[in-house]
């Protein structure tokens, strides 16, 4: 895989098949990226649990946050990693380790590790480095454009059926509507 860019295809499948993140590096600080994330990915369905050592135990927006990755007690579909480039080897040799192993590695803006990428792609597993769930769920939901227009608000077409899926935002397959 060319971790220098992803077709749009790569990340919508991950996005519409993952259903629990466990977000490694959450903070409670609710002016932190990691916050805005967690919350974000939580409104759009979700089921985002936060681990950081320090606050576990406690419960956000309905989560319970645990210490490591192996402590959760379900299965995780992805490992988001908000945690600096030389900390997410460790990361991914816990997510390994688990029983289901978690279906993607997803390391946050700014986080690349090539070392850490290839661990995980030799076990089966997509790796994503250098982006941000939320901004790919909102530019691939057109619930926000590029240029930070929420392009359905100056739209007279209705907003996608979602139907029945656990998401209120729809990423479909890419194609404009009567393709």
């Amino acid at each position: 895989m060319n971790h220098d860019s992803y077709p749009d295809s790569y990340i919508r499948g991950i996005l519409n098949t993952v259903k629990t993140v466990a977000m490694v590096g959450f903070s409670p600080n609710t002016a932190r990226p990691s916050y805005f994330v967690f919350k974000y990915l939580n409104e759009r369905g979700f089921k985002v649990i936060p681990i950081n050592p320090g606050h576990a135990g406690k419960e956000f927006l309905g989560q319970t946050c645990y210490a490591s990755l192996s402590e959760v007690p379900e299965p995780i579909d992805m490992v988001d990693i908000f945690r600096a480039p030389q900390f997410v080897v460790p990361v991914v040799e816990e997510a390994l380790k688990l029983t289901p192993k978690p279906r993607v590695i997803w390391m946050q803006l700014t986080i690349r590790n090539d070392e850490a990428a290839a661990m995980a792609e030799a076990e089966g597993l997509k790796v994503v480095m250098n982006r941000c769930p939320k901004i790919e769920y909102g530019r691939l939901s057109s619930e926000i454009s590029w240029m930070g227009i929420n392009s359905r608000t100056l739209s007279n077409r209705r907003a996608q059926n979602l139907g029945g899926g656990f998401q209120r935002m729809g990423l479909g397959d890419g194609r404009k509507p009567g393709e």
